[in-house]
Formats: structure tokens, sequence, C-alpha cells
């Protein structure tokens, strides 16, 4: 059965000599898996089009026996160059998807998470890197999947708390105007790195590096 539609390149990796294994985030199939015949060939029609955070038109042969369905066509929309140009964004980007990876499903449609996935790239691709922005997507990620902590009972200070709060809820522009101090950003590091252990077991390699550039 041959399906169509637009996605975003979460990983990508070889499968053959000559193949590509390639991980896409779609608003209405939710995370899928493609195999890319042929794509390193020098003449392939794929040649140029699968890179991270590639956003496309995709279709694709829906496999009935496996998770892994064979790639078509590729028609690229944005190829988002500026996140090869500064490591801090595309650290981010790269956490933001390998931890929807680890806490979603394949071929299980959540469509908030695509538009989260979205927005947080808009968002990086518009301002220098902040450590607020991964806070902001990692609170809205936890609310998407039904484990928003309680941000009433939790011990921490009261502006920090009103903070989260404002990461939680307030729109991507609002949040542009946001400052915390030094304190306040390893507080909520410290908060969200044992929240989401506790949750979700683990977390993604570069979550550091996503927050603190380094």
């Amino acid at each position: 059965m041959v399906k169509s539609t637009s996605g975003i390149i979460v990983r990508v990796r070889p499968f053959t000599e000559t193949s590509l294994i390639v991980h896409w985030l779609t608003p209405e199939l939710g995370r899928i898996a493609t195999i890319a015949k042929g794509a390193l060939r020098p003449k392939s029609a794929f040649r140029g089009k699968l890179d991270l955070f590639y956003l496309a038109d995709i279709s694709f042969n829906r496999s009935q026996r496996s998770e892994l369905h064979v790639l078509r066509e590729v028609v690229v929309r944005e190829t988002h160059p500026a996140l090869r140009q500064d490591l801090a964004r595309l650290q981010q980007v790269s956490y933001a998807a390998a931890l929807i990876e680890q806490v979603t499903e394949t071929d299980t449609p959540i469509p908030e998470v695509y538009e989260l996935m979205m927005s947080v790239l808009r968002r990086i691709l518009a301002s220098p890197a902040d450590p607020l922005t991964v806070f902001a997507f990692e609170m809205r990620l936890l609310g998407i999947l039904g484990m928003a902590p309680d941000l009433e009972v939790i011990n921490i200070p009261p502006g920090t708390r009103e903070l989260l709060r404002a990461l939680a809820g307030k729109d991507w522009d609002f949040l542009v105007r946001l400052k915390a101090s030094a304190p306040q950003v390893a507080e909520i590091n410290h908060y969200l790195h044992g929240f989401i252990i506790y949750h979700v077991d683990r977390i993604p390699k570069g979550r550091h590096a996503a927050v603190f550039g380094i």
C-alpha cells in the first residue's frame, strides 16, 4: 500500500553499502522508519535529499510484515541550513528529536508531538540557543504525554516555580522575553533531569550539551 505524508527526518543510519534507514516524524502517522534503497549511489533519486532535520513530502510502500517501510519519493521542502552553521542550535534540536524518539512508539500518531517538534525547531532557528528553550520543550512534551509535574507541590523556590509554569504554558514569542538567573537555570535543570529519569528511566545523551552548550 502506497502512503503519502510530510515529515521531518529525525535519524539516518546506513543499512547496506548503498542504502539508508531514515526515521521520520510525521503529523498523521507518528514516527516511521523507511529504507531508502540505493540512496548512496551517485545517480540515486534520493541523493542530497536525506539529511537530519530536512522537512519533506514523501511517499512509501507500507510494509505489512514489519515496521520498516520502503521509501519511494522525497520532495524536500526545507533543509534548515542554519542548524549546520551553529553547533549549539544543532545540539538542542538533536536532543529534542532523541527524547521524542525515546518516549514514543513507531507508527503511533500523536499530532501534538509533531507540532511541538516543529514549534521548537522554529524557535531554535529564530533565536540564539537558550537553556529555557530546552526546558520549555521538556515541560510541553511531558504535558502531551500526561506526565506533567504538579507545580503546586514541587519543592523549588516560588520564582523558579512561576518560571516553570510560564515555560509549560506560554507561547514561544512570550518565552523570548523570559530571563532566568544562573541559580534558576541550575534549579530547573536539576529538577527536570531527575523528573524525566524517574518517569522514562533515562535521558538521551546530549541533554547537558543542549542545555549548556558544551
